[in-house]
């Protein structure tokens, strides 16, 4: 009995004196570009938020959110950054993703030319850097050619896997323009380079940068899935209510060195980061009626399919946003 008594009495004690990390849920999260789309995610880990609501938080970079469906879906890691488009694609295809948080609800790219090219229409049989098809930058891509009229087969479409990549072949004259988001367009600027469209201003409401996960997953870790929202959010409203922390972590993951590009990209996401960050309804509703038009099974599914906004929402309800205060 005194045996039992003295295991018990150690066992509370390691309890009370464990150190923070003890009973942190472990966390794969995956982000997908180099942009400051995805800054919410990582002000949370540079600033503890993950830690602070219990997440031991590990941030992978696999490039491109089709790869980082494909992670989730092999187990490999339980959320990534994605698009609307890859995730309702991959869903029509049984993959049973949600969205839980939302980025930029519009496509925050600018399609950027060599300073010979001044209009889009000039773009006729020219080269033009994405990322990966199927990406962001290739949906971006296809509108803003589509509005000047082009159609596919009016140009070439280079995939280049990183946003930086697409900046480096410009300069070298290697492509004739391509799509950049925040910071790598406010370096095209800055190197002389046209800015064709802010497809961000001039573009519709568009699902373009989100978090998602499987709705097994989400069954399986509910309380996981609510705290890495929690401390997600926590951390777009820090980005967006501190400078400071703003502009260090842009510096830090997309390896920008130079204040004045890094200040400018801050700048641009203050506009497009959003708090509280739902994903939007109407932002998915086009994405549906975009692909309806060339897949029928895409004419049947709903915005509720894809969107898990419950998370977001009770955080509101229990006024998380209102105690943060600021922006």
């Amino acid at each position: 009995m005194r045996l039992r008594l003295a295991y018990s009495a150690a066992t509370l004690a390691l309890c009370l004196f464990a150190p923070p990390s003890w009973g942190q849920t472990k966390v794969r999260l995956n982000w997908t570009a180099v942009t400051g789309a995805q800054s919410g995610a990582y002000v949370a880990q540079e600033e503890g938020l993950f830690k602070k609501h219990g997440i031991d938080m590990e941030l992978i970079h696999i490039a491109s959110s089709s790869r980082g469906i494909q992670a989730i879906l092999a187990g490999e890691i339980g959320f990534s950054y994605m698009d609307g488009n890859n995730a309702i694609q991959a869903n029509l295809k049984g993959a049973g993703l949600a969205l839980v948080a939302g980025a930029t609800n519009r496509m925050v790219f600018s399609l950027m030319a060599r300073p010979e090219i001044k209009k889009i229409a000039d773009l006729r049989g020219k080269k033009i850097g994405i990322t990966r098809v199927g990406s962001s930058t290739h949906t971006s891509a296809l509108y803003a050619l589509g509005q000047a009229g082009l159609k596919p087969n009016d140009y070439q479409i280079l995939p280049l896997l990183e946003v930086p990549n697409i900046f480096t072949a410009l300069v070298a004259g290697q492509i004739d323009a391509g799509v950049v988001s925040p910071p790598t367009n406010s370096r095209a600027r800055k190197a002389g380079l046209n800015e064709l469209m802010n497809i961000a201003k001039e573009g519709p409401e568009y699902v373009s940068v989100a978090i998602g996960t499987t709705r097994a997953y989400i069954k399986a870790n509910e309380d996981t899935v609510r705290r890495v929202v929690r401390a997600y959010a926590e951390g777009v409203h820090l980005f967006r209510t501190n400078k400071q922390v703003g502009v260090r972590v842009l510096g830090k993951y997309t390896k920008v060195k130079e204040q004045d590009i890094l200040e400018d990209a801050y700048n641009q996401f203050q506009d497009y980061l959003h708090t509280p960050p739902y994903v939007s309804r109407k932002g998915v509703e086009a994405i549906l009626a975009e692909l309806g038009e060339k897949e029928p099974a895409a004419r049947q599914i709903k915005a509720d399919d894809i969107l898990d906004m419950r998370f977001v929402g009770e955080l509101e309800k229990e006024g998380f946003f209102k105690k943060l205060g600021g922006k």
